[in-house]
């Protein structure tokens, strides 16, 4: 993860280092953190590429916490990015009321070789295209305000710690 001052020095940024470089986007607080976790979520299931440095860019304008955003776009990596299209996939169909089987060829065809295997993924893909969409945007929306929430009360529950233990550390 880049610095805060390496990122300042940086010639390209130079020009909207003023923005980037507030120091309201790189605290973390309450009210940052939780739109970070949001937005990093939403960048990271729904851009394939340069998911950290468009999860950057959303947190500019929602005013969210940068580095919490950069950094929850690993949530979508290549492990897990085949079973979320997948639940994505099923999600679709199911709001669809799609039937067909989620695998259309046999396995014995898809194992000849990795490219063809890559091919006949985004030929599947392609044709299951609505049902995926939707249920991309669906999970997408999902997950992002499970995040929010779930970061949020995560916070709450720290402060709530803290103070508990700044209160009994007084009195003993």
């Amino acid at each position: 993860m880049p610095t805060r001052e390496s990122m300042e020095s940086n010639r390209l940024l130079r020009p909207v280092a003023h923005r980037v470089m507030e120091p309201g986007l790189w605290r973390f607080n309450r009210r940052s953190v939780p739109r970070g976790v949001a937005l990093g979520m939403v960048a990271g299931f729904l851009f394939p590429v340069a998911q950290i440095a468009i999860a950057a860019l959303f947190a500019l304008p929602f005013r969210a916490n940068v580095p919490v955003a950069a950094l929850t776009t690993f949530i979508t990596n290549p492990f897990t990015t085949p079973f979320l299209w997948f639940v994505a996939y099923r999600i679709g169909a199911w709001m669809l009321r799609s039937d067909a089987p989620a695998i259309t060829q046999p396995v014995t065809e898809a194992a000849t070789g990795w490219l063809q295997w890559i091919t006949g993924a985004f030929h599947w893909l392609w044709s299951k295209g609505p049902a995926f969409g939707l249920g991309l945007i669906v999970l997408t929306a999902v997950c992002a305000l499970l995040g929010y929430a779930l970061s949020a009360l995560g916070w709450r529950l720290w402060i709530a710690r803290k103070w508990r233990h700044r209160h009994n550390g007084n009195h003993i």
